[in-house]
């Protein structure tokens, strides 16, 4: 299968948020969201203080943006007409969309915001001073459930971050340093991504290639969100790893505990217990499970272990055009699911078919961190793991000897 979206996916969502705009009182769609507009068009931009502007109405699909997306916009099928203000400041981008809804006969609009969002210093006016506005987050919820197409591009993606994530292990040893073993497994695992892929490859990137290997060492590892360090590997240390590859816009998340050498007592034992966490988190999945009893029974698990103190994050997210997606994989997911304040019912807090997840529970000490986290797709009957570097402990050990 071509690691990319067929046009047909875009049709579907068009047609979708169509039907969602039929029920309104508004006669246009707008969507200022990076990843709404790729999602919706399959137009890829990346968000600066000039903002872009997707219109959508019952028969015309436009852009509005500044003059330096024209071309690339152009090429896109899924867009009828592109609209463009010189730049920021001086371009006035919400007077141009408000000119373009004008020409479009359009004077009340469905919108995921009223205005553009305030990025690398925008401030624009809100929108509502020139059309009547109506908020609305459908691409959000939308983009929960993933089609085969979707899940297609997330499995095609654990297959490069599986090699990226086998060169980051080859390339790792005593003496080297964490930064430059990355950039290796990186470099090495894209380069035989394109040059397999070829003209298939969808471009996502500016200069980095499409596969992400990395990882954070040392101490570092005890902070879920640590940076990599600036010093060589020893002997002993505990990894953190992480490996991604963008197909089509779409992610994985494959991520491991590993040791450069035997590892001690207490690091068998904690990392055994967040094993063992995770296994029971991916058994727990499946369509009609609700979300946040899978992290229920984590925590029940590390109370009956007696290391709650250790744990710092929920079990998971949803994964797909973005690294985090919801539903969260977190105990107070059924409750945010009945606040007034959201716009979920009561059975947007079960697992459904076409989510995909990473499971990731973690332990941390006060000098090292224990996570893996795996790609997991739902099924109809189940589940499906798109990522599968193994998981034991001893394959997460590295030999010193090299």
């Amino acid at each position: 299968m071509s690691p990319s979206l067929p046009s047909s996916e875009f049709a579907t969502r068009l047609d979708a948020v169509r039907g969602n705009l039929a029920d309104t009182d508004a006669n246009a769609g707008v969507w200022f969201s990076a990843t709404s507009i790729e999602y919706l068009s399959g137009f890829h931009n990346i968000q600066t203080e000039r903002p872009v502007a997707l219109v959508v109405t019952d028969d015309r699909v436009e852009l509005v943006g500044p003059r330096l997306e024209l071309e690339r916009a152009s090429d896109v099928r899924q867009i009828d007409r592109v609209r463009t203000y010189f730049d920021y400041p001086g371009g006035n981008p919400m007077e141009a969309l408000a000119d373009a809804l004008d020409a479009l006969g359009v004077d009340h609009v469905a919108a995921d915001a009223d205005g553009a969002p305030g990025v690398m210093g925008y401030q624009g006016p809100a929108l509502s001073e020139f059309v009547e506005v109506t908020t609305q987050q459908w691409v959000p919820r939308m983009r929960w459930e993933k089609t085969d197409a979707e899940i297609a591009c997330i499995r095609e993606s654990a297959r490069w971050a599986n090699l990226g994530h086998r060169y980051l292990a080859d390339f790792t040893e005593v003496g080297a340093h964490p930064v430059t073993v990355s950039q290796r497994a990186s470099m090495e695992a894209s380069r035989a991504m394109l040059d397999t892929l070829g003209g298939r490859y969808v471009p996502r990137t500016r200069g980095g290639g499409p596969v992400h290997a990395g990882y954070i060492s040392g101490s570092e590892t005890a902070l879920p969100h640590g940076h990599t360090p600036n010093e060589r590997l020893s002997e002993g240390d505990a990894i953190i790893t992480g490996a991604t590859a963008i197909v089509d816009g779409y992610y994985s998340e494959l991520e491991r505990t590993m040791f450069l050498g035997d590892p001690a007592d207490e690091d068998e034992h904690y990392f055994e217990l967040m094993l063992e966490a995770q296994d029971i988190a991916i058994d727990a999945l499946g369509p009609g499970v609700p979300v946040d009893y899978v992290d229920h029974l984590v925590w029940e698990y590390f109370e009956e272990q007696g290391v709650t103190d250790l744990a710092q994050h929920h079990v998971g997210h949803n994964i797909g055009l973005g690294a985090h997606e919801p539903p969260y994989i977190d105990r107070g997911w059924a409750d945010h699911c009945l606040d007034d304040e959201t716009d979920f019912t009561e059975s947007d807090a079960e697992i459904a078919a076409g989510q995909v997840y990473t499971i990731e529970p973690g332990l941390y000490t006060e000098t090292t961190g224990y996570r893996h986290s795996d790609t997991v797709a739902i099924t109809n009957s189940g589940t499906e793991m798109l990522t599968y570097f193994p998981r034991d402990i001893e394959s997460n050990t590295l030999s010193v000897e090299r």
